[in-house]
């Protein structure tokens, strides 16, 4: 082992990138050994041999307990910050921070790429938006892109450790539930490239305001500005077109002068798109649901188109994508015809789930909607807004679940205080001949329903 590596000096969370460079040869020496041993993990139970484990603490764990036996399995190194876990010999090697450590090894390893990084944000359709966008181009360039919604401080470093020579293109994605947290991962992932999905009023508990919301979703925009970056402008928003004001940008919208400009032309169940470039019209059959994804693919179509994708290309990658893990899916079953958007809800996207599924022609309708979470001091206003937009958008049939939607008042829903409730009403009440949404936060647990539906 070389001398010198048990003991590494860093500052806390986001803190790494902006350490003395005193502290950068110290990186150096845990870089080489990344180099024979280039697997990560922060999960002892999932340890690949050689891999290095990173004994990472949260609020309900400390990985510095299960170092050795990362080791026992096969690891060939593990990193601690607690002197007692410490064992130079058998490679538990000790830093004073194992996350700032884990990013700034990652901050390095993803240096050593001259590639294009695209970092996508948003309060919206980012990881779906990222999804299209690496579909689209993995179809010409060896791609990394963020696995599932490993999209914060310990995923994005993670995402850029499995960088390796082969790849072209880097696609990350960036979530954040508090300001100064998108300017964090910027200064790990530096990306060149960028874009930021939407705004909206989503994990205000942690932002504290709308204002937050958009100013911390803007510092991609201001890392890119200070590095000459490049940003994919949807420019059919208003906060994202004010907000990138001086920076380098491609534009996509529905208006017409921009580098891609597209249009819905179909929207039951599956949404169809056009898009025109380079005096030509391109028809795009999507699997996804909701007229709100139109915005998700341009995107796409966008990134795609500036680094040279063939236009036939990206219409057959985008075509057949087909979503997972409840968003956006469509479900046919025995009796009724499902749209599964249960993977998470604020109010921006469920007012535009509600008035997507209020525009689709069927009459036979249901909604089935959760509990937006982590809305703060706005939760109960916000909430008795959903219920006066069903009522709006006339449609008369809805199950309401979760603990803001139970305590409203003049409520004219059937409500439910919780999922198990719900699941316990469905299995004895037959429904059939449905189109019905089925919307909410993650932590609702809304997917239970489908069994019965």
């Amino acid at each position: 082992m070389p001398k010198g590596l048990a003991v590494f000096k860093f500052f806390p969370l986001f803190a790494a990138y902006f350490i003395d460079l005193s502290s950068l040869m110290e990186i150096e020496k845990l870089y080489s050994l990344f180099k024979q041993h280039p697997h990560v993990t922060t999960d002892s139970r999932n340890c690949a041999r050689g891999a290095i484990f990173f004994a990472i603490k949260g609020e309900h764990f400390n990985g510095n307990l299960y170092a050795r036996e990362a080791i026992e399995k096969g690891c060939a190194y593990a990193i601690v910050d607690e002197a007692e876990f410490a064992d130079e010999k058998e490679g538990i090697l000790l830093t004073d921070n194992v996350l700032a450590t884990l990013q700034k090894l990652a901050n390095h390893h993803r240096r050593q790429f001259d590639i294009p990084v695209i970092g996508i944000t948003g309060s919206n359709g980012k990881t779906t938006t990222k999804e299209l966008i690496a579909t689209v181009l993995k179809s010409c360039y060896n791609t990394l892109f963020t696995e599932g919604n490993l999209n914060n401080h310990i995923g994005v470093p993670l995402t850029l450790l499995q960088l390796r020579g082969e790849h072209k293109m880097a696609v990350i994605e960036m979530g954040a539930n508090h300001p100064g947290e998108i300017a964090g991962l910027c200064a790990i992932a530096e990306p060149t490239h960028g874009l930021i999905t939407n705004v909206g009023k989503a994990h205000l508990e942690g932002f504290g305001s709308f204002e937050n919301v958009i100013k911390t979703k803007s510092e991609l925009y201001d890392f890119l500005k200070s590095h000459n970056g490049v940003t994919f402008l949807d420019s059919d928003n208003p906060f994202l077109s004010n907000k990138a004001q001086g920076l380098n940008l491609c534009k996509y919208g529905t208006t017409n002068g921009l580098f891609i400009t597209g249009r819905v032309t179909k929207n039951d169940p599956f949404l169809t798109m056009e898009w025109d470039f380079s005096g030509k019209t391109y028809k795009i059959p999507t699997q996804l649901i909701g007229s709100y994804n139109a915005a998700n693919v341009l995107a796409a179509v966008c990134v795609g188109s500036f680094f040279n994708v063939p236009a036939k290309t990206i219409v057959e990658a985008i075509a057949a994508y087909k979503p997972v893990n409840n968003r956006s899916q469509f479900k046919q079953t025995a009796k009724n015809r499902l749209i599964i958007d249960a993977y998470n809800a604020n109010p921006s996207s469920m007012r535009a789930a509600i008035e997507n599924f209020a525009s689709m022609g069927d009459t036979d309708k249901i909604a089935i909607l959760g509990d937006m979470l982590e809305l703060g001091s706005e939760s109960k206003e916000e909430h008795r807004a959903v219920v006066e937009l069903l009522k709006e958008s006339n449609i008369s049939e809805a199950l309401l679940c979760g603990n803001e939607f139970s305590t409203l008042a003049d409520n004219p829903y059937k409500t439910f205080q919780n999922i198990d409730e719900m699941v316990h009403f469905l299995s004895g009440l037959p429904i059939e001949g449905k189109l019905i949404l089925i919307k909410g936060s993650r932590g609702i647990r809304l997917e239970r329903t489908v069994d019965f539906l």
